[in-house]
């Protein structure tokens, strides 16, 4: 699965990476984003619920020389707390809140791109911006995910 590539893009954009950040991807569906992020930040740690994707998504990443990213199946609801904390979270799902386990794992000064709403309508694309002990939450955009599920 894809999104439009140009919210891919969009959402990468978001993200402000300069090479250096370890980024925390939830949803890795065909690999077109995680691909991306390869190439834009230090290391990738990408969470696939669905084995078929992410049996595809490994293979397709390892026949294009993608070294620096790190593979895991399962739901990513509740992030990747091994390997916490990350410079920078995207979620390719939408949970119908912001997941507090992620905000958790996202390092002071990090940020976060999630779509954010009810499944089967719209939702509301975020940027999740850390500070000290809390975070400052910004509406970007209206669209429209699959559902993040545990």
């Amino acid at each position: 699965t894809i999104s439009q590539p140009s919210l891919v893009a969009y959402m990468t954009q978001l993200l402000e990476l300069t090479g250096e950040e370890k980024v925390l991807e939830i949803g890795t569906g065909s690999g077109y984003q995680t691909a991306l992020l390869a190439k834009l930040a230090k290391e990738v740690y990408t969470i696939e619920i669905i084995e078929g994707l992410y049996e595809k998504a490994k293979k397709t990443l390892k026949k294009l020389g993608i070294k620096n990213v790190l593979f895991r199946l399962g739901s990513g609801y509740d992030g990747w707390e091994e390997y916490a904390p990350f410079d920078r979270i995207i979620v390719t799902a939408a949970p119908p809140h912001i997941p507090s386990k992620l905000v958790e794992q996202l390092k002071k000064d990090g940020r976060m791109v999630v779509p954010v709403g009810p499944q089967h309508q719209t939702q509301v694309l975020k940027l999740i911006a850390k500070t000290e002990d809390s975070f400052i939450e910004k509406d970007t955009h209206y669209v429209r995910f699959v559902p993040m599920v545990k």
